[in-house]
């Protein structure tokens, strides 16, 4: 997710789960071929393994961006074909090129011949006035012909022209039988499904509720604005021993993280804006809330500030009631 799942946010989002499969922001290939790749593409190897999304649709600069990116130690690369933006139609990618399904299939081949690592697609179940499921499964079975094995699909169309990329994720109906359908139809193929999930148990039901068992689920802005989800990610879908480990306990093994990165200079509200949710629901969630919003982007902000939010909220939940 743009400006959302950067490096610090994986990094936060690893202490909460050892083996969700976590995805960079999306990267555009120009970004890559004329920027700082450092910048743009580096990453603590703690945050492994992480899959690079990347935006394009020249299958030549796809299959170069897509090296590099394995030589930065991705463990996958995405092609995203399902964000609706302004910005990113005016460059012919995202979601404007579900429009052109054999330009995607040529862009798979490219990377897959250029890597040695996956190479995935990230789309929607159709685009504009068209909510019939054939065009859709059109699509999916001309960019499984190009090398794609593996579909993460957004359950929703996209409106390319009219609506915002906010309204884009709320307002197109969710579709799920869609994904459910294809997957029937073509069992070898590997679908994960995305899209307005609101928690763990609809998100195992969608999965096994139909005739052939879907392959996991993507969670967004769900486990963005309350990362505390992603502690049961282990137990619920890897077979992992239930960890006894409270949000503190996550706070506590990021702390070295945060001090590392105030170390190289990083300001300390890059980190924290991603935490904020943390505690969502929680008694002091309002103060971990409010105190980091306050204090964590000053400029001598330091790790004394999670800290007394840490303080703040533990003060909170140990506090006998009135």
């Amino acid at each position: 997710m743009m400006e959302m799942t950067d490096r610090f946010c994986r990094v936060f989002h690893r202490c909460l789960s050892s083996h969700a499969l976590l995805y960079s922001e999306m990267v555009t290939c120009n970004a890559i071929l004329h920027g700082d790749r450092d910048y743009l593409l580096g990453f603590d190897a703690f945050e492994s393994p992480v899959v690079l999304q990347l935006g394009g649709s020249d299958p030549a600069d796809l299959a170069i961006c897509a090296k590099i990116g394995e030589q930065y130690g991705y463990t996958q690369i995405n092609l995203n074909v399902g964000c609706p933006s302004d910005r990113v139609q005016s460059g012919r990618f995202g979601a404007c090129l579900m429009a052109e399904p054999a330009l995607v299939a040529e862009c798979v081949a490219a990377m897959k011949a250029a890597v040695s690592i996956p190479v995935t697609v990230k789309c929607r179940i159709g685009i504009d006035r068209n909510d019939a499921y054939e065009p859709f499964a059109e699509f999916v079975s001309t960019v499984h012909s190009g090398g794609c094995d593996l579909f993460i699909v957004h359950a929703r169309k996209a409106w390319l022209d009219g609506l915002s990329p906010k309204e884009n994720r709320d307002i197109p109906p969710l579709r799920y039988e869609f994904v459910q359908k294809i997957k029937q139809e073509m069992p070898t193929v590997s679908f994960v499904l995305n899209g307005g999930l609101q928690s763990h148990d609809q998100a195992e039901s969608l999965v096994s509720d139909c005739a052939v068992e879907l392959d996991g689920v993507m969670f967004g802005r769900l486990a963005y604005k309350s990362p505390w989800m992603l502690s049961e990610v282990d137990s619920r879908y890897f077979s992992q021993p239930v960890r006894q480990v409270s949000r503190l306990d996550v706070l506590e093994r990021y702390l070295p993280h945060i001090e590392k990165e105030l170390a190289a200079g990083t300001k300390l509200g890059r980190m924290t804006r991603h935490m904020l949710g943390l505690f969502q629901g929680q008694p002091g969630g309002r103060l971990w809330r409010r105190y980091l919003s306050e204090h964590a982007w000053k400029p001598e902000a330091g790790v004394e500030v999670v800290i007394e939010a840490m303080r703040q909220v533990e003060s909170a939940t140990t506090r006998p009631a009135a």
